[in-house]
């Protein structure tokens, strides 16, 4: 479905912009643009994780590549340098790039020869196999190939001053050692050379833009050499792997069946191309956590947050039929409840997780009823039961943050100064940006539709509750007028704050109307909800997602660009959220059963695919046109949503049946 031709290949800025991203299930990737120039500091050919999922580290950054025929050099990769020098320009050379089962394929081509190239990496280990194919009959070519290689922290930049790497050659290749980590290169043919040298000042444009340390130093371990005959492929295995396997071939065919099974368990074989794309990427954001799995929430810098993966389990796992992996999460972070919260982000060093969401646990409640609609699986629900029941006696006495529930009218009260427990939760050397202390609207959406998801598993486990939960719900439903605020038609985002109801119109009450039991789901409430989704229509809605603050609000920002305290400020305050795209099908589908025209606010999400993070989903967008992607080039909740979304309006008869258990595993 991606394919460029030498319009945008032969470009260097356009072929910078777009990002390939390969990932190994362990939460580690091969990354780098399409020109071959690394523009982020996360970008590298090899980057495990070294304490899976996390501990994310660059070990080999990228291969500086050139082809001799006949005395011609041709480069084929790209590095821009500090004062803006780019050297080589082996995009002018590349003739085609697409993605090919979600793996990235240059080819190059050099005079009368075609060169082929692929990156991909062995699913569930620290393995990447790079090949080169000489593909076109025509002379022998001479591939030269430099590694570049250091040891850091991907959120980091290399300095080279004071050390280098211990370079070991090997009968075919070289162990790479950089602070105990020894890195295996080993090739399929040729010969290697030590090099040994630091490369000075490459320069990372994209951090540039974000107001980050953009230079860093890099160090070519050394360089493989081999002639290729047409029709003949080298490959170079990098791995933690002390001996990883060098047969190429079938681990390229595990990779294109995998994505074969995928699709097909998903059912979507006779989806559009590139619905098929998006069930490949939600692969990509599932991961083992010790012994199960769980999400994490966006590459290149997001862990595995509380708040994310229960919004985003629906559409990565159910959507796709992977059941087992949805129960799995469900289980690996019920391990983690405190105080009736679950985490919202496992710190990337160390093992204590965060408790600073009041939304990630209503999430989970959601989370799980879809799972138990999708498989009719009460065991996993009976297992939880005991856990689901601590977090509602938590939350009605109340737990961190002043989160409780006010008995006066059985509403969700949650926050305190300089806290941000909503998703709006941007924070600027110490200020909160949308504070939204007292009762967020759908804090109190999620709050009702956990009770009736209470009420309705312990009437279906025959099991007698510690609490009636369907009159708290009632009672929640009836204080819920108090959201109304008719002057605007639509709902408070705030009520029972410091401040008063606050009438910002931003999305966050498409929730009410969006969720199975929600309080604005109810055909009774169906004006209202109408009225709400219109509100948030004329004001929010963009082709990739809804603005978080509408125009024309004082506090609104037009742009989402520049330093990170720029940005962050301007985070929630008009920037566009692709995940919100899926509230507002549900929503618009709520009040008005049409699918064709539902789906259509899904289509623009075809074209989008083919910038930034190539084959995914771009975490925010600017919130005017031509809405430029932003944030995370992948990001989870906005795949999983725009996916979900898509399956979940699909004309009546097309609507999938009940997911069987899986047949692709992990």
């Amino acid at each position: 479905m991606i394919t460029f031709g030498r319009d945008l290949t032969g470009d260097f800025a356009s072929a910078s912009r777009r990002e390939w991203w390969v990932t190994n299930g362990l939460g580690g990737w091969a990354s780098g643009t399409v020109s071959g120039a690394n523009t982020r500091r996360y970008h590298g050919l090899f980057v495990p994780a070294l304490a899976p999922p996390l501990g994310r580290t660059v070990l080999v950054e990228k291969l500086n590549e050139q082809v001799l025929l006949g005395g011609q050099a041709f480069p084929l990769s790209s590095n821009e340098y500090a004062d803006g020098t780019i050297h080589p320009h082996g995009y002018r050379h590349i003739e085609t790039f697409q993605l090919e089962a979600g793996l990235p394929v240059w080819r190059f081509a050099l005079a009368e020869c075609l060169l082929e190239k692929r990156v991909w990496m062995a699913h569930g280990a620290n393995t990447v196999y790079v090949t080169y194919t000489h593909a076109r009959a025509g002379r022998p070519l001479d591939l030269d190939v430099l590694v570049m290689t250091t040891h850091r922290d991907a959120h980091g930049e290399t300095s080279g001053k004071g050390w280098e790497p211990i370079v070991v050659p090997t009968a075919d290749g070289a162990v790479v050692h950089a602070h105990a980590t020894g890195t295996r290169l080993r090739a399929s043919g040729g010969r290697f050379s030590p090099v040994r040298q630091w490369h000075w000042r490459v320069r990372h444009r994209v951090e540039t833009g974000r107001g980050l340390p953009d230079l860093e130093d890099q160090f070519a371990a050394g360089r493989f050499e081999v002639t290729l005959n047409p029709g003949e492929t080298w490959a170079l295995v990098i791995s933690l792997n002390p001996q990883p396997g060098l047969d190429w071939a079938e681990a390229l065919a595990a990779a294109r069946d995998r994505a074969v099974g995928l699709i097909a368990q998903a059912r979507a074989q006779a989806e559009p191309a590139w619905v098929k794309q998006l069930v490949l990427a939600a692969d990509q954001f599932i991961v083992r956590r010790g012994d199960g799995y769980t999400v994490l929430a966006g590459y290149p810098w997001f862990g595995d947050w509380g708040r994310d993966t229960m919004i985003a389990l629906p559409g990565l796992t159910l959507n796709t039929r992977r059941t087992d992996v949805a129960a799995s999460v469900l289980r690996t972070f019920a391990r983690y409840i405190s105080d009736g919260m679950l985490p919202n982000r496992f710190p990337d060093v160390g093992e204590q997780p965060e408790y600073n969401t009041v939304d990630a646990t209503l999430w989970y409640f959601h989370a799980l009823e879809r799972y138990v609609a999708a498989t009719g699986d009460l065991v996993l629900a009976s297992e939880l039961w005991p856990s689901l029941e601590d977090i509602i006696a938590w939350y009605r006495r109340g737990t961190r943050f002043g989160i409780h529930v006010d008995p006066a009218d059985g509403l969700l009260y949650a926050g305190q100064p300089d806290v941000q427990l909503t998703w709006m939760d941007a924070k600027v050397n110490g200020r909160v940006i949308t504070p939204r202390i007292g009762k967020p609207v759908e804090i109190n959406a999620l709050w009702i539709n956990a009770l009736r998801v209470m009420a309705r598993l312990a009437k279906a486990l025959k099991t007698t509750p510690r609490a009636d939960y369907a009159p708290l719900a009632l009672q929640a439903e009836a204080s819920f007028e108090q959201f109304w605020y008719a002057e605007g038609g639509y709902l408070y985002d705030v009520i029972g704050g410091p401040d008063g109801p606050d009438p910002s119109l931003r999305p966050n009450q498409l929730i009410a109307v969006a969720l199975p039991a929600g309080p604005l789901a109810a055909a009774e409430q169906r004006e209202r909800a109408a009225q709400v989704v219109a509100a948030c229509g004329r004001a929010l809605l963009t082709s990739y997602g809804l603005r978080s603050l509408a125009p024309g609000h004082p506090g609104y920002v037009s742009r989402f660009n520049g330093p990170a305290e720029v940005r962050d400020a301007a985070y929630h305050q008009g920037t566009v959220w692709a995940w919100l795209i899926g509230p507002f099908v549900d929503a618009y589908l709520r009040v008005s059963d049409d699918p064709a025209t539902a789906r259509s606010f899904l289509a623009p999400f075809a074209q989008h695919l083919a910038d930034d993070g190539l084959g995914s989903v771009a975490e925010v967008f600017e919130p005017e046109p031509p809405f430029a992607p932003g944030g995370c080039p992948a990001q989870a909740w906005s795949v999983a949503e725009v996916l979900r979304a898509w399956c979940e309006a699909a004309p009546p008869r097309a609507r999938r049946p009940r997911a069987a258990p899986n047949r692709v595993r992990g």
